[in-house]
């Protein structure tokens, strides 16, 4: 711990822009704790952001304070500290045999200190008045960086997906290049957006690769991204179900990939041991025309509400799939880009420990369903 409490000593002030532990050992403490400085009384504080349910719980600590904090964190609880400064981006590693390894990455151009006032208005992750060069294109900024006024909506949505991303970051290794997969690019309002967050504005090493069936969509986008000098981000004419581009794939992204199309993506994804995972589902048909029980028919007999419940048994069955390949999964609400109500994000983290979720297979059977996702990771695992 000396080699930590000399790092926090060194970095920990007001040029820390945030840090965020995360890596929970056990299972009653929080799984992710954000950290950021202000200002309060004119002193320099470090506020812990911790999230219960819908509340976010604050608490200021001093210097002397946070360091003794984030050493005992270390010591008991968690397994990593992601801090970045103006000038580093620094990775602590807690292994399971208690050993730390701490690696320090200068960033290519040094970054903004953030605002210190305690009480900020919310600051999107994409900052309205500067011109963004895919959004001046796509419509949704003015060259002058003005959001259009009726693409607010629109913009609200990509700092939203942006959140999530900003969520899984510690999840990605800053020492070597990582590699990302949008299926289903579609014109790439979010690939854009993706790429631009974590390449240009937080500086990692990324391969990015958009896959969609439109021909005259991948031709634009990959004219955009040649344009914009984006040499590490690639638009394919593909199938999610066959494609194999690559034999490793660190993030997987698929939004609205229509129905089963979404469970190909999870299993590639799984197969090629995807770090993180964010599916945005879509059209979930094929539970609609499987589930039948007898017990719910006076339920199941409505069409609309077969369907509704479909929908969310497909998605439920998916995310307990992922769990027993070994992630750790949470079923969190998303604007949808089109105002559908296909408003569910799936976000997968690798823990690396299968477990078998009780009573899932049971779960199906009672419904008689019979769900791709269950056929193509079944098959793998025979394989």
């Amino acid at each position: 711990m000396e080699e930590l409490m000399k790092v926090l000593e060194q970095y920990l002030d007001e040029n820390m822009l945030q840090a965020v532990v995360s890596g929970a050992k056990k299972a009653d403490i929080p799984s992710k704790i954000k950290i950021r400085p202000v200002l309060n009384k004119e002193l320099l504080k470090f506020q812990t952001a911790i999230t219960d349910g819908k509340k976010e719980i604050h608490k200021n600590f001093d210097n002397l304070e946070m360091r003794e904090q984030l050493k005992s964190w270390m010591e008991s609880d968690y397994k990593q500290l992601q801090m970045d400064t103006v000038e580093y981006a620094i990775t602590v590693l807690v292994s399971k045999k208690g050993k730390m390894t701490i690696k320090k990455k200068r960033w290519d151009k040094p970054k903004e200190p953030v605002s210190l006032q305690h009480n900020r208005k919310k600051k999107y992750v994409l900052e309205e008045g500067t011109p963004i060069p895919f959004l001046v294109d796509l419509g949704v900024m003015t060259q002058e960086g003005k959001i259009v006024n009726s693409k607010y909506d629109k913009f609200r949505q990509i700092n939203r997906f942006l959140e999530f991303v900003e969520d899984i970051m510690p999840q990605l290794d800053r020492t070597r290049e990582v590699t990302i997969i949008d299926f289903g690019c579609g014109k790439s309002y979010l690939t854009f957006a993706m790429y631009y967050y974590l390449k240009i504005l937080q500086g990692l090493d990324i391969h990015m690769i958009g896959l969609d069936l439109k021909e005259d969509v991948i031709e634009k986008c990959n004219g955009l991204a040649k344009g914009y000098g984006y040499d590490k981000l690639e638009f394919y004419i593909g199938d999610i179900a066959s494609y194999e581009g690559v034999d490793h794939v660190d993030m997987v992204v698929t939004l609205h990939a229509c129905d089963t199309a979404t469970d190909y993506a999870l299993a590639k994804a799984v197969k090629w041991g995807a770090e993180v995972i964010l599916s945005v589902p879509c059209c979930q048909h094929e539970l609609n025309g499987q589930i039948q029980n007898d017990i719910l028919e006076p339920v199941l007999k409505y069409g609309l509400i077969k369907e509704r419940m479909a929908a969310l048994l497909t998605d439920a069955f998916r995310a307990g799939r992922l769990e027993e390949e070994g992630y750790n999964v949470q079923i969190l609400e998303f604007i949808d880009m089109e105002h559908t109500p296909k408003n569910i994000l799936i976000r997968a983290v690798k823990a690396g420990v299968p477990k078998k979720v009780k009573n899932l297979a049971e779960c199906m059977e009672l419904v008689g369903a019979r769900p791709t996702i269950n056929k193509l990771l079944n098959a793998k695992e025979e394989a």
